[in-house]
């Protein structure tokens, strides 16, 4: 049997095909204890560098996300918000609730 292509060779797609025909042919108990554990190691394997793709691609949306947010101007300068009052506790039709 041919040598799986390195993880980090695969993109993203590739990895998360061959995570999910492991966990099948996992599932299905189709394979010998080597085989079964050998599968196992590369699923963890494919699991980890997906996992890494998946948190590195969500830092960079947050990055972009961020870099489209209007910067907040510093406290004191000229055009900023006016404070807002403060907040007033919870009446009902009857006066306070506590």
């Amino acid at each position: 049997m041919a040598e799986p292509t390195p993880v980090d060779q695969l993109t993203f797609k590739q990895a998360s095909v061959e995570l999910e025909q492991i966990v099948s042919s996992l599932e299905r108990g189709d394979l010998e204890l080597e085989e079964a554990l050998g599968a196992y190691a590369r699923g963890v394997e494919l699991l980890t560098s997906l996992r890494g793709r998946l948190a590195s691609a969500q830092q960079q949306v947050s990055v972009l996300f961020d870099a489209t947010q209007p910067q907040q101007a510093p406290a004191g300068a000229q055009g900023a918000a006016a404070p807002q009052p403060a907040a007033q506790p919870p009446y009902g039709a009857d006066g306070p609730l506590f």
